[in-house]
């Protein structure tokens, strides 16, 4: 009689343990995926980041220029009409 009693248990012992093994490979595979996608928005903004780097170096020098020639002005030539006295 016992004997019958566990083999009635086993069944459904083995279908929960079933239910349970599929939700753990589906939070793992959950998990895995959300790892991947944070890496990939990681090595997107690390993309970003590069970029902006060239871009602050870019507007450093041409700040640099700027300040060259406000430093050193060249002389410019006059426009418009010049009257018959001046050259």
């Amino acid at each position: 009689m016992l004997i019958v009693t566990h083999c009635k248990c086993a069944p459904e012992l083995a279908i929960n343990v079933n239910i349970q093994i599929m939700r753990i490979f589906t939070r793992a595979r959950q998990l895995l995926t959300d790892n991947l996608s944070v890496k990939l928005e990681i090595e997107e903004i690390k993309k970003k980041l590069e970029n902006q780097d060239k871009n602050i170096e870019l507007v450093f020098s041409y700040l640099d220029e700027l300040i060259e020639k406000q430093e050193n002005p060249q002389p410019r030539k006059q426009m418009g009409y010049k009257r018959k006295n001046e050259k």
